[in-house]
């Protein structure tokens, strides 16, 4: 499933990042979701359920992706971290109400019917309200429906927006707004933008590997699955809730670095825990002792797989915005793919190699720069412009992201 969700996470990237757009592509997998999940359970076959659940990771690979992106690209940068964070919350509750579903639901024909649901009551219930992202709409040429989405988003905070507006993007040598499909090439052919993609995939993959390596790793724990499926879910929310709080004190590199350090130390000090004598008694000890070690390194690298989503969004300008999380994420389903292999090396190995993904992983966030309170970028090149300049000035037209003359969307 992994493998499919990697294969067909970069498609999605750079489907909702050309003309097809980031609602559509919602939709889209949202109606795949639940028509490959539902034809699943009618599985009559190994091969047809093989080839079913591939067509399922196709879909589950942009749903979270577009979802993500819509909601945060019309956000101010003050709020974006709130709001971005406050997303998590509904991903572990997902985890934790699975937990109890698969203990209801034991046959797996039935739990993929029932698992399969959401992404149709998604799509009825809170698709028909978002609007597609004004950012998207700028960036298309699109400037009609761009100050319709921006004026419904200032009449509902209240606020209006002056007559004479002017939208224009954030490159000072084009101020034409460019049509064509941006791709991965034209990252790698920033200087500034191709350093972040290659740093943000390997904090990315890394993260992943103890994430869902953890996660995984409940076998060697020798507990009950599902228990530890629920606690594994309901110990990331604090996490969540820390994370938030810090987001505004220490930036997103400072958290980064600080969550992925914080797992290390855990799954150093799980690592160097014996697995106990003979006795039942002292094995389980011990055993439970690790599973607080796994549980806390679980919780720091939660903060930070969430956080990396928020940070790569704000790493990169619009026209590549999606196609670079989707690498993220392409690397993220890479290193969810290799954790298997980790786990099954038992013994002390697993914690010891997640300890040492999550200190390198907090060392190459150290290359990366602080994004907080800055606004989205929309183009590459109006990239380069800010960075090069150094500048820091929210406003300024080679920083801003949409510079809205004389109000600024992240205002609205």
């Amino acid at each position: 499933m992994n493998l499919y969700i990697y294969i067909c996470a970069g498609i999605f990237g750079h489907l909702s990042d050309s003309s097809f757009g980031r609602k559509r592509s919602l939709i889209l997998v949202c109606i795949l979701n639940t028509i490959f999940g539902c034809l699943t359970a009618l599985s009559p076959s190994y091969w047809i359920y093989v080839l079913l659940r591939l067509l399922t990771g196709v879909s589950t690979a942009g749903n979270a992706l577009c979802a993500f992106v819509l909601s945060t690209e019309p956000i101010g940068p003050t709020r974006r971290g709130t709001a971005a964070m406050s997303s998590c919350y509904f991903f572990s509750g997902g985890i934790a109400l699975l937990s109890g579903i698969a203990y209801i639901f034991q046959s797996w024909r039935k739990l993929y019917i029932v698992s399969s649901i959401p992404s149709l009551v998604y799509l009825i219930v809170v698709v028909p309200f978002l609007s597609e992202s004004p950012r998207w709409f700028l960036v298309r040429g699109k400037l009609e429906k761009t100050m319709k989405t921006l004026t419904t988003i200032a009449n509902s905070n209240k606020k209006h927006i002056p007559k004479g507006v002017v939208l224009t993007l954030d490159t000072k040598s084009n101020q034409t707004i460019d049509n064509k499909n941006n791709n991965i090439i034209d990252i790698m052919r920033s200087p500034t933008a191709r350093t972040r993609l290659i740093v943000g995939v390997g904090v990315n993959f890394m993260n992943a590997v103890v994430y869902y390596g953890l996660s995984l790793n409940v076998v060697n724990l020798k507990t009950n699955l599902y228990i530890n499926v629920l606690l594994n879910a309901v110990v990331e929310m604090p996490a969540f809730a820390v994370t938030t709080v810090l987001l505004g004190k220490m930036g997103r590199r400072g958290v980064g670095i600080w969550t992925l350090w914080f797992s290390g130390v855990f799954c150093l000090m799980g690592s160097l825990i014996e697995n106990g004598s003979s006795s039942s008694n002292s094995e389980g000890k011990w055993g439970i002792l690790k599973m607080v070690c796994g549980l806390l390194g679980l919780s720091g690298m939660a903060g930070n797989y969430n956080l990396l989503g928020l940070y790569v969004a704000e790493l990169f300008p619009t026209v590549v915005r999606n196609v670079a999380l989707g690498c993220a994420s392409q690397a993220t389903q890479m290193g969810a793919i290799l954790a298997p292999f980790v786990v099954v090396l038992g013994g002390r190995w697993p914690f010891l190699v997640f300890a040492i993904c999550g200190i390198l992983g907090g060392m190459l966030m150290f290359l990366l720069p602080e994004t907080l309170n800055r606004p989205f970028y929309d183009t590459l090149a109006g990239l380069e412009d800010g960075e090069n300049n150094n500048t820091n000035n929210i406003v300024a037209s080679s920083s801003s992201s949409i510079n809205v003359m004389p109000i600024s969307v992240n205002n609205i």
